[in-house]
């Protein structure tokens, strides 16, 4: 079980992380659909401080001996699924990018050509 001042400190921390990611999203700082995935952390903190229970179902599931070593273990998936998330975001924005480059490229050349022939003809 989690001690009652530390639940107090705990429950703090996670109203503190809300009103963070509420003013990211209010001012714009962050889009709608990335602080999905930093709501959806905070909301299995809550979870995990409502029920404490959860945890320790979860440490007798996995078979680990510790509620810690279990806590630990939950952070490091929340974390590698939260990378995961954000490396398939950055990897579709990379692959928009190379398309606008490619696209800015082309009509760069275009406006060159046509630049060249409007200069050609008054030279005539």
């Amino acid at each position: 079980m989690i001690p009652y001042t530390l639940r107090i400190t705990l429950s703090i921390a996670v109203i503190c992380y809300f009103i963070i990611i509420l003013y990211y999203l209010k001012r714009k700082m962050l889009e709608l659909k990335y602080t999905l995935i930093w709501l959806g952390a905070g909301v299995v903190m809550g979870i995990m401080l409502i029920f404490p229970n959860l945890l320790e179902w979860f440490r007798g599931f996995l078979g680990i001996e510790s509620n810690m070593n279990a806590l630990y273990i939950l952070c490091f998936a929340f974390i590698i699924m939260i990378l995961m998330t954000l490396t398939s975001i950055v990897s579709r924005q990379m692959l928009k990018i190379r398309i606008l480059i490619q696209e800015v490229s082309m009509l760069e050349k275009r406006v060159r050509e046509l630049e060249t022939d409007e200069n050609g003809e008054r030279g005539n």
